[in-house]
C-alpha cells in the first residue's frame, strides 16, 4: 500500500519551480510532491536538490514543506533578458520557473546591451534576504532575430548543440564514398529497384523499401504474398563502439526537429552524406528481409548486412497520386518505378488487415505544419494530409521492427526494446466515469486491451464529439519508452516491439543495430561505457522500479534483482527516453513561441473555437482556421461560481447551471499574449453558442467538433499520451505554468514510424 507524507518527514528530491513564485520538491522516493510555499522558494532555484520536511497540509490537503538543507545547487545556466532598472542591471529569466531575477555586477555584463537575450552563470546562489548573481556567459542577440526562439529553446532544455573537436575530427576523417573494403561479406543489393520515400524537405534519408510478389509455401498449400525488403543506413559501419562520435550521438539520443533548423544526432558528413540513403549512390545498410502472407503476416525474416543504389527519391506527395492514378503525369515520369510501387500498395492492405485482426489503437487525429517564411515568422498554419504513401511506409517499417524486436528476443540477447504498457488502474477509473456520463455504450474493464480502445473509437466515430472522446482515449495511456525489459507495446498490440528503421536520428536503433550484427556474428554484444543518467531521469527510473515490482508473481516476493550488463542497459534506455521527452518539450516550446509571435498580430481580433480542454481554472479553446490554442480563464466565463466535473470534463456553473464541456462551440477574442509564459489568453463573446445544455450533455451529444489536434504524435501509436500537458499540470498548480500556446494531448512521442519530415518522424 503507498504511504502517505507525515508531518516531520524528511525526504531528499529536486525543486520544480512554478511561474506563480511557489514550488514543489520532485521526490526521489516517487511519493506524492511536497509544496513549497513562496517563501521558502527565496533560498533554492528550480532544479536545486534539497532535502525539505513535511510540516503541515495546505488546504488543497497537499503535503507542505520546509527546505532544511539544500544538498547541490543547480549548474544549468539561466537564460534571459538584460535589464537596467534604477542603474542596477539584471536578467528577468525567460523560464518562468526561475522565480527571481538574477542581478548582473556592471563589471559582469560583458559586451551586452540592454534588452538582448543572453545566457547567464550563477556566481552566487539565490540567500533568504539576497537575490542570486551571475555573469554573462554568452549574448544570444535580440529578441526578434530570426531563429532566437530555437536557441533560446537549445540553452532552456540543455539541448546538445556543438559537437565535441574529438567527434568533428573523427567525422573529418571518414571517406566520402562506400570503399571497396566496405563491401566486404555483404548482399550485394545494386540491381535490386530499392526507393526511398520521404516528406519534401526530408534531407537524411535512413529508410529505403521494395516489395513484388512471392509465392510462400510448398506444395498444395502454397499461396501468393509478397517479400518485403526494408533497407536501413548502416550507421554502426561507421559510428565505432565507444568512439567519440558515438559519445556525443549518446549524449544527444536523438535528433531535434524544429521549425526551419534540425539540431542532428550525428555530423552532417554521415546524417546527411555518407549514411543517407540518397539517390543513385552506393551506400550500407541493414535489411530486414520478409515474406508476409495474403493476410498480413510475417512468415518468415532474415538479416543482413548489404550494399544498395538508391533507384529512386519519391515524395508522399508524388507516391500518392501514381497510386491513384497510375497514368497520370506523375506516373508517366516514374514509368519504370510504377509497378513496384502498385506491389507496395498491395502489402500495405495486407498488413492492414493484420493491424485491424490485432486491434491496434488507430485514431483519426489532425497534425499540424507551421510553414514560415525566411525571416522565421508563421506564415499559416496548415493540416498536415496523411495519405496512404504515408501509411504504407509506415506499415513496413512496424513490420521491420517487429521483426528486430522477434530476432532478439529469441536470440536472448539483451537489448532495448520499446515498450508501452496499457493504462494505470487510476487512468482506467477516469476513463470509465467519462464514457458513462458521455453516454458511450461501450466501456472498459480493469485490464482493458487495444482492441477496446478502438472499439470505441469506431462506435463513436460519427458522434459529434468524437475528437474528444479519441482525446480522452489517448490521455488514460502511458507514453512509451526504451527498457531491456520486454513487456509489450499496448497501442500497437505487438508483443515485442523495438526500433530499428532509424539510426540516423535515434540511437536507440543504433543499438539495436549492434545487437543484431553480434547475433549474426555469433558474439555478444557490449555496452560502451557510457555516462550514466543524471536527476532528470529519476522519475522515470522510479517507474520502470515499480512496474518491475507490480510483476512479481507471489505476494511478498521481491523482484528479481538486475544484472551489472541489465543495469547498463536500463540506464541507457532510461537516458534514451528521457532525452526524447527533452526534445519534445523543446520542439513545443519553439512551436509555442512562434504561435505567440503569430498571435499577437491578431489581439482583439475573433475567431470561432471548439474547447479542447476543461480544467479547474478555465476552458482552453482551439481556434478554427488557426489552429492555435488559447485559455479562457475562469473569470472571463461570468460573474458566478463555476464547479470542475472531472468525470464529465466540463466547468458548470452553481447559479445557471451553464455548462462548458469538450466539444462546445465558442466565439472568443484575443485579449492577451504572453510571449514569455507562452500563454495565449481568450476572452469569450456574448454570442458563444457552445454552452452545453444538461440533456445534450447527458446523451452524449457535446456540440459539434471541427477542433483540430496541434499535437505532434502519429496517429498509429498513441503511446505518448502519458506525460500531462502544461494544462494538465496547471489544473493543481502542481509543475508547470499553462501554456495556453500549444496542445500536447495528442501524441508526441508517437511509435508510428512515418511520416518523415524536418520534424521528429516515425516515433514508433
Amino acid at each position: 500500500m503507498k504511504q502517505t507524507s507525515t508531518l516531520l518527514d524528511e525526504v531528499e528530491g529536486v525543486v520544480q519551480g512554478h511561474r506563480d513564485g511557489h514550488g514543489f520538491v520532485i521526490r526521489d522516493d516517487g511519493e506524492a510532491d511536497i509544496y513549497l510555499p513562496p517563501n521558502e522558494m527565496r533560498a533554492v532555484l528550480h532544479k536545486d536538490r534539497v532535502k525539505a520536511r513535511v510540516v503541515r497540509s495546505d488546504r488543497k490537503g497537499r503535503p507542505e514543506g520546509r527546505v532544511v538543507e539544500i544538498v547541490e545547487r543547480s549548474n544549468q545556466v539561466i537564460i534571459g533578458r538584460l535589464l537596467c532598472e534604477s542603474g542596477i542591471w539584471i536578467v528577468a529569466p525567460e523560464d518562468k520557473r526561475y522565480g527571481q531575477d538574477v542581478m548582473i555586477p556592471k563589471a559582469a555584463i560583458s559586451a551586452a546591451k540592454v534588452g538582448q537575450v543572453v545566457v547567464v552563470e550563477l556566481t552566487e546562489p539565490p540567500a533568504l534576504f539576497g537575490q542570486p548573481v551571475g555573469r554573462i556567459k554568452e549574448v544570444l542577440g535580440d529578441v526578434d532575430d530570426p531563429g532566437m526562439e530555437i536557441e533560446i529553446a537549445v540553452r532552456k532544455y540543455d539541448v546538445p548543440h556543438v559537437f565535441s573537436e574529438a567527434c568533428v575530427a573523427q567525422a573529418r576523417g571518414l571517406p566520402d564514398t562506400v570503399r571497396p573494403i566496405d563491401k566486404h561479406q555483404r548482399v550485394d543489393l545494386t540491381d535490386v529497384p530499392l526507393v526511398t520515400i520521404d516528406g519534401e524537405d526530408a534531407r537524411d534519408f535512413d529508410d529505403a523499401v521494395y516489395c513484388e510478389p512471392a509465392k510462400i509455401g510448398r506444395g498444395k498449400s502454397v499461396v501468393m504474398g509478397w517479400r518485403l525488403l526494408v533497407a536501413i543506413a548502416d550507421v554502426s559501419h561507421y559510428v565505432e563502439n565507444g568512439s567519440a562520435i558515438d559519445i556525443d550521438a549518446y549524449e544527444r539520443a536523438t535528433s531535434v526537429y524544429f521549425p526551419r533548423r534540425v539540431i542532428p544526432m550525428l555530423p552532417e558528413k554521415l546524417s546527411n552524406g555518407l549514411c543517407s540513403l540518397n539517390p543513385e549512390v552506393e551506400r550500407l545498410c541493414m535489411v530486414c528481409d520478409m515474406m508476409i502472407s495474403p493476410d498480413g503476416e510475417v512468415t518468415a525474416y532474415q538479416f543482413y548486412p548489404a550494399v544498395m543504389w538508391s533507384h529512386a527519391r519519391f515524395t508522399y506527395t508524388e507516391v500518392a497520386a501514381i497510386l491513384a492514378n497510375t497514368r497520370g503525369p506523375e506516373a508517366a515520369k516514374r514509368q519504370d518505378r510504377v509497378a513496384d510501387l502498385l506491389n507496395l500498395h498491395d502489402v500495405y492492405r495486407a498488413l492492414l488487415k493484420s493491424r485491424e485482426r490485432r486491434g491496434a489503437v488507430d485514431f483519426e487525429t489532425v497534425e499540424t505544419q507551421i510553414v514560415c517564411d525566411e525571416a522565421g515568422r508563421i506564415e499559416k498554419i496548415m493540416p498536415r494530409t496523411r495519405n496512404d504513401a504515408h501509411k504504407l511506409i509506415e506499415e513496413a517499417m512496424l513490420a521491420a521492427n517487429v521483426c528486430s524486436a522477434d530476432f532478439i528476443s529469441q536470440s536472448k540477447h539483451v537489448g532495448l526494446f520499446r515498450v508501452h504498457e496499457g493504462p494505470t488502474p487510476e487512468k482506467v477509473e477516469l476513463l470509465r466515469n467519462f464514457l458513462k456520463v458521455s453516454g458511450v455504450p461501450l466501456s472498459i474493464g480493469d485490464d482493458p486491451s487495444p482492441a477496446d480502445f478502438q472499439a470505441i473509437a469506431k462506435a463513436t466515430k460519427e458522434r459529434p464529439d468524437a475528437q474528444q472522446i479519441q482525446t480522452m482515449l489517448l490521455r488514460s495511456m502511458q507514453q512509451a519508452i526504451y527498457t531491456p525489459i520486454n513487456s509489450g507495446h499496448f497501442g500497437l498490440a505487438f508483443e515485442a516491439y523495438t526500433h530499428f528503421t532509424s539510426p540516423i536520428r535515434r540511437y536507440p536503433d543504433l543499438l539495436v543495430h549492434r545487437v543484431i550484427k553480434a547475433i549474426l556474428a555469433k558474439t555478444k554484444y557490449q555496452l560502451p561505457v557510457l555516462p550514466t543518467p543524471g536527476d532528470a531521469h529519476a522519475k522515470l527510473s522510479k517507474r520502470l522500479e515499480k512496474n518491475l515490482a507490480s510483476r512479481v508473481a507471489e505476494p511478498g516476493q521481491k523482484p528479481r534483482k538486475l544484472s551489472v550488463d541489465m543495469q547498463a542497459w536500463q540506464a541507457a534506455g532510461l537516458h534514451c527516453s528521457a532525452n526524447e521527452r527533452r526534445a519534445d518539450e523543446a520542439s513545443r516550446d519553439v512551436e509555442a513561441w512562434l504561435k505567440c509571435k503569430y498571435m499577437r498580430e491578431h489581439l482583439g481580433e475573433e475567431f470561432g473555437g471548439v474547447v479542447s480542454a476543461v480544467t479547474s481554472f478555465g476552458i482552453f479553446v482551439t481556434l478554427d482556421a488557426m489552429y492555435v490554442e488559447g485559455l479562457v480563464h475562469i473569470t472571463e466565463l461570468g460573474g458566478e461560481y463555476y464547479r470542475f466535473d472531472e468525470a464529465r470534463q466540463e466547468l458548470r456553473g452553481e447559479r445557471t447551471g451553464m455548462r462548458y464541456a469538450l466539444g462546445s462551440r465558442v466565439r472568443v477574442q484575443v485579449s492577451r499574449v504572453d510571449l514569455d509564459g507562452r500563454r495565449i489568453d481568450f476572452r469569450l463573446m456574448p454570442d458563444s453558442d457552445g454552452l452545453v445544455s444538461r440533456t445534450a450533455t447527458d446523451s452524449g451529444r457535446a456540440g459539434s467538433l471541427t477542433g483540430a489536434e496541434t499535437g505532434r504524435k502519429r496517429r498509429s501509436d498513441p503511446a505518448a499520451q502519458a506525460p500531462k500537458s502544461s494544462r494538465d499540470r496547471a489544473a493543481d498548480g502542481s509543475k508547470s505554468r499553462a501554456k495556453g500556446a500549444q496542445r500536447s494531448s495528442a501524441a508526441k512521442a508517437s511509435d508510428s514510424p512515418k511520416p518523415k519530415s524536418r520534424k521528429p518522424r516515425r516515433r514508433s
